[in-house]
């Protein structure tokens, strides 16, 4: 006797990200069996539709269907803009030199500091709308542009509040430790002690935070000082994920690894050392093509050895008002393929699959398969590399988010 399912979509060229040897497989005539919000089935049309019936029958009409894209790095939830940096950086001016006169985060702290919840919510909305018009269903995002309780804990409110007003998934993360602020200038291990005493403990009682991150660079803090944010953050029982050799070798990707963080993000400048260290610990890296294209980078992160190792490379937008104003998660597979040499699997994969495991999300969506939510994306293209390779275009149609299109 067949059971019975919420939805059943049907007539979709199914892109399950189900087999690791050929994730990019297309399941021609497929379909997707649902329930509460998870999926029951999905594979090919004549086994699905042997083992589930409902009332609703769906056709998608042979549209590409693919899980919804996953942005595990972003920073959406900020006021302000930066228009004037990029304009001087174009004229010769360095990320850190930028910094150094007030500007660069300093700058998107001030604005965001004195912004209501309400216009952080206003001007967080379009980039959102933006990732989700892309098939983007489930987003990360941090904090970082208040750095003290009161403007950490609102940028953490506004970014968890979002799924209120949009149909996605978000996962807030506490990045206080972004750069030393204001009020603690010369003063970083008082900011650390600071981060570690009120902040995090502050953070855990309000609720809104999934994982605590930092900006281990020589313009941030230090990895012993990032060791001690780490220290607080597992004894609180909470997961971490590190921006880590963006700028130098400073040990920072190994030190992600040995506190098995869930992500070591950037890494333009990880070594064989760490990439071995990130392998043993399962730490995931995630690749920001953005930030690298937007600052004009010419160190690439090691890829080549991150296959050998076997360490998943997820990719995201970095989306953020400076380094990475980028809020198309297409183009930014286009730049992990093109800037650093990522296959079409690899970057879809990353942007799904390995996009779960960065945000420790992996048994719950990033594939179509059972028990996972039914997070869909469904395409006017013939495969996954049309989505990639075609820039300026977007061929979305459907977006389907726990069962219910959006």
């Amino acid at each position: 006797m067949k059971q019975q399912a919420e939805k059943i979509w049907v007539n979709a060229r199914l892109v399950t990200m189900a087999d690791p040897a050929a994730p990019l497989a297309i399941t021609e005539d497929g379909a997707v069996a649902m329930a509460d919000g998870k999926i029951l089935a999905a594979g090919p049309a004549a086994a699905v539709t042997a083992q589930y019936h409902s009332d609703q029958v769906i056709d998608l009409q042979g549209l590409l269907v693919t899980p919804g894209l996953i942005d595990c790095h972003t920073h959406l939830v900020y006021a302000g803009s930066r228009a004037n940096e990029f304009e001087a950086r174009l004229e010769g001016t360095s990320y850190a030199d930028i910094a150094a006169q007030g500007g660069g985060i300093m700058s998107t702290l001030t604005s965001t500091r004195a912004a209501s919840e309400q216009t952080l919510r206003d001007e967080t909305l379009p980039r959102l709308d933006s990732l989700l018009a892309q098939g983007v269903t489930t987003v990360e995002i941090k904090s970082g542009y208040g750095q003290d309780i009161e403007s950490e804990l609102k940028q953490l409110r506004v970014a968890r509040s979002l799924a209120q007003h949009r149909a996605v998934s978000v996962s807030p993360t506490l990045l206080a430790a972004h750069v030393v602020p204001p009020e603690f200038k010369g003063r970083a291990d008082d900011y650390v002690s600071y981060v570690c005493e009120q902040l995090i403990p502050a953070a855990l009682a309000d609720g809104n935070i999934d994982a605590v991150d930092a900006f281990c660079e020589h313009i941030a803090f230090t990895p012993q000082q990032t060791s001690r944010i780490f220290d607080t953050a597992r004894q609180a029982g909470i997961k971490v994920k590190l921006h880590a050799g963006q700028l130098s070798d400073n040990g920072s990707v190994s030190l992600a690894a040995n506190y098995q963080a869930l992500s070591a993000d950037h890494i333009e400048f990880a070594t064989a050392k760490d990439v071995k260290a990130m392998a043993a610990s399962g730490t995931v890296a995630v690749l920001l093509p953005g930030a690298f294209y937007c600052l004009r980078e010419t160190q690439k992160p090691p890829v080549e050895l991150l296959r050998q190792h076997n360490v998943p490379m997820a990719v995201a937008t970095d989306a953020n008002p400076g380094t990475s104003p980028v809020t198309s998660p297409l183009l930014i597979m286009n730049m992990a393929c093109t800037l650093f040499g990522l296959t079409v699997a690899e970057a879809f994969s990353g942007m799904t699959l390995h996009a779960a495991a960065a945000l420790g999300q992996q048994s719950q969506t990033g594939s179509l398969e059972a028990g996972k939510y039914c997070d869909l994306a469904c395409w006017d293209a013939p495969s996954p590399a049309h989505l990639i390779y075609q820039i300026g275009l977007n061929p979305l149609r459907r977006r389907i988010f726990r069962g219910l299109e959006k």
